[in-house]
């Protein structure tokens, strides 16, 4: 896989700007199917999509893939150990293949792609320039139609296409696909507070680690539905994604016995307390916790107030 060298454009209703997009290439080794699909950019997202979205074209998963060495999919070139972008690594295991880069100066690597893509100009590009498109969907739309007839027209001195080659010799080779398509998880680096919480900044929500982490610096990989937490490689913390602002998720089992009474603090738990002492210390948590934008930093007010009734007894 790879993206095109030249690009396709979309032009903006309201304003007309013309904006040019990338196109993603994708060719299967035996039957050469090919893919193709235009996306706004070649960043790491946009790759991602394109190559879970060939995937699913053909219907089944290679064992392996063979990109260029795109920073989307490679962090730093070797000879004979490149890096991967740990988020196509990612991918790569949630799919159960093997990402192996065309390596550097070795034009066969990548040659059926290189190939397709000059293919593609004139058998896509060709067809799809001769309108103007206002939207990713439509471009789209359009290359699925010229890509269809491509993989369809019979190869050439051959009596077969590129379709019937894959229903009848490749499709049986790929593996099935997993149940669910990619959750794309991106990256954050927060240090856990003294409360056992580590910040999830693009949301403002707090979540809880063990104790034994306070203070220690951890990484936080959270995609739509999942927020994962790491420290040294090893996973210390897996939680559902919260978008409360303000608000924390805490699991129990991670705090240490005086945490765990803060733990359970809710503006329900410092009403209930005031009602039980008296209706007007009620009335009056109930102005304090709305005082404050979020209750949590009301919660120590409410504390310092309740308690006094114990010290009246006392002193009583």
């Amino acid at each position: 896989m790879d993206f095109a060298g030249d690009k396709l454009s979309v032009v903006d209703p309201v304003s007309g700007e013309i904006k040019a997009v990338e196109v993603f290439v994708a060719i299967l080794g035996a039957s050469q199917l090919t893919y193709v699909e235009a996306v706004a950019s070649q960043g790491k997202e946009d790759f991602i999509a394109a190559c879970e979205n060939a995937i699913h074209f053909c219907g089944g998963v290679p064992q392996a893939i063979v990109p260029d060495n795109l920073k989307s999919a490679v962090t730093k070139s070797s000879k004979y150990e490149p890096t991967l972008n740990e988020t196509f690594l990612d991918f790569a295991q949630h799919y159960s293949t093997t990402i192996l880069p065309a390596r550097s100066y070795r034009p066969r690597d990548k040659a059926l792609v290189e190939n397709a893509v000059k293919i593609v100009y004139s058998r896509i590009y060709a067809k799809v320039r001769a309108r103007v498109y206002h939207s990713l969907e439509q471009l789209n739309a359009a290359i699925k139609v010229a890509l269809e007839e491509h993989n369809n027209a019979h190869l050439k001195g051959r009596n077969y296409s590129r379709r019937q080659q894959f229903e009848e010799v490749e499709r049986a080779a790929l593996m099935p696909l997993p149940p669910l398509r990619y959750e794309l998880k991106k990256c954050l680096y927060a240090t856990v507070a003294k409360n056992g919480h580590v910040a999830l900044s693009a949301d403002k929500h707090y979540y809880s680690v063990p104790y034994r982490f306070i203070g220690k610096k951890v990484k936080l990989l959270f995609s739509r539905h999942s927020v994962e937490i790491y420290y040294n490689y090893e996973r210390i913390a897996l939680h559902t994604r919260a978008r409360l602002a303000y608000h924390y998720t805490t699991d129990k089992e991670h705090l240490a016995s005086a945490h765990r009474f803060v733990a359970e603090w809710t503006p329900q738990k410092f009403i209930s307390w005031a009602e039980a002492i008296h209706e007007d210390v009620k009335l009056y948590i109930l102005k304090v916790l709305q005082r404050k934008q979020h209750p949590e930093q009301a919660y120590k007010s409410c504390v310092g107030i309740l308690v006094l009734q114990r010290r009246s007894k006392k002193n009583g």
